[in-house]
């Protein structure tokens, strides 16, 4: 099949009217206005730190702010401020990715997207009609009670992990050329996790604000850390399904590694069918991440059991029929040799599990998606031998596309193609011969250095990466 034939009509940033529509809506209160920065949030409470939209840099949330409103978790007077220049026809500098997108290119950005949401779309009147000073509860929400977690993934860090703190406190950060996850880069950042045992005084906001929050919500995501170690995600459950008024209009989304012990997730599965069988919300979302197949998998995840990690995919699947799951991969170099294993089980997955009583007919999701930091893991190091086996996957799911209830797919759907479809045109992308340089060096540095911490072997586990590895070890002599 050729590479025209592959992405042929699976353009998402092609021509629509509806975003098309959306943007003409937008651009008539201004030419920054989106209206995720009042409708979406993400809180990291671990930190005290939040962004509306995934691009801009999270800020801190003062705690000032907060103990004479719950609701500056989102409503912050520095976002405010960025609220104000987009109602004022002006362009936040924090959110340059979409400015980007829109200035040197024909494609709609994700200012766009997420205003054409389902959750932003409805309250645009509302918006472009408020007081840059009023608060907004927002309708998407991402919540990290705390950082609590058993892994250590390769691309991760201290201020999500546990498990990544202690490694960090015990080595210090790791010997790369921007000394990754080290303790003093994170306390410049203002990212240090504070210690389980403190008083988490932006845990305690989230509390007061949350019986007002969660009448208007949409969306409601968990995230870590795990968050199934963490009491707080218990005590959200519990809520909803002790609550006399459900908000039945909810999508509730829950991260999890499914690496926890078989007792939690059966206590997990528990509290899930009690909401579904009640209706007490509309969907139910379990999102968890795997990066590519066995052994490898493990490796980039340090504390993931594949087999065990498997297996409780199936044991949810079979036992909360009503729920779906996002698998997410976090695509970074090394998930390249293993990843058509990847492919292959989801789609099994897909062929078991695929019903109609699924808010997705297809029940399971693989949401590709690429890694750029740590740059020294993203798949743009790699020399060009691999670039045909990226696009020999897309290949692989869009064959596995395959249509069974009318328009509903059990097979992979366009985007999941085309996001594979996706790493593969980045990772051909013209590079800096000199950051790549510097970045196979830290390759070569990271993984030695992980080696030694966490006892693994990289070239047993990796050894179609073996000369790759040679080839960064002696950049660095």
């Amino acid at each position: 099949m050729s590479e025209e034939k592959l992405t042929e009509g699976l353009d998402l940033h092609h021509e629509n009217k509806w975003f098309r529509e959306t943007k003409n809506k937008l651009d008539k209160v201004g030419c920054g206005f989106c209206l995720a920065k009042w409708t979406q949030v993400t809180l990291q409470l671990q930190t005290g730190h939040t962004h509306s939209c995934h691009h801009p840099k999270t800020h801190k949330i003062p705690v000032t702010e907060i103990s004479r409103n719950p609701s500056a978790l989102h409503n912050t007077l520095f976002k405010k401020r960025r609220r104000k220049e987009m109602l004022e026809g002006k362009r936040p500098k924090e959110c340059d990715y979409c400015w980007n997108v829109e200035d040197n290119s024909n494609q709609f950005s994700d200012r766009v997207f997420k205003s054409n949401e389902s959750w932003s779309a409805p309250h645009y009147e509302e918006i472009k009609n408020l007081d840059w000073r009023s608060d907004f509860n927002p309708r998407y929400v991402e919540v990290a009670f705390s950082h609590t977690c058993n892994f250590k993934c390769s691309y991760c860090g201290p201020a999500y992990s546990t498990t990544w703190q202690q490694e960090v406190e015990k080595f210090g950060g790791y010997p790369t050329s921007d000394n990754f996850n080290s303790i003093e880069r994170h306390i410049q950042e203002d990212k240090w996790p504070q210690k389980q045992t403190e008083h988490n005084p932006y845990v305690e906001a989230f509390w007061k604000w949350w019986p007002d929050l969660y009448r208007d919500l949409h969306t409601f995501r968990i995230t870590g850390g795990e968050p199934l170690l963490s009491k707080d995600t218990w005590k959200v459950l519990d809520y909803i399904i002790e609550e006399k008024n459900p908000n039945k209009n909810l999508q509730l989304a829950i991260n999890s590694n499914l690496g926890i012990d078989d007792k939690l997730v059966d206590r997990f599965i528990d509290k899930i069918n009690k909401i579904c069988d009640e209706d007490r919300v509309k969907e139910f979302i379990i999102f968890t991440s795997v990066d590519t197949w066995g052994k490898q998998a493990e490796y980039i995840r340090t504390g993931l059991e594949f087999n065990r990690f498997w297996d409780n995919i199936n044991k949810i699947l079979t036992k909360c029929p009503r729920v779906n799951v996002t698998i997410m991969s976090t695509y970074g170099c090394l998930s390249v040799p293993n990843y058509k294993k990847l492919i292959e089980g989801v789609y099994d997955l897909k062929k078991t599990y695929g019903s109609r009583d699924r808010y997705w007919a297809s029940a399971v999701f693989l949401d590709s998606s690429y890694l750029r930091y740590p740059w020294h893991q993203s798949v743009q190091i790699l020399d060009d031998k691999w670039h045909n086996e990226v696009l020999e996957q897309a290949k692989l799911l869009y064959f596995m596309g395959v249509p069974i209830f009318d328009h509903n797919y059990i097979g992979y759907s366009d985007i999941e193609i085309q996001k594979v479809k996706r790493i593969h045109d980045w990772m051909t992308a013209e590079k800096d011969p000199k950051h790549i340089k510097t970045s196979m060096q830290n390759f070569y540095r990271y993984f030695n250095a992980h080696d030694r911490r966490r006892d693994t072997d990289f070239i047993s586990t990796f050894p179609e990466l073996e000369y790759f590895y040679e080839k960064c070890k002696k950049l660095c002599l």
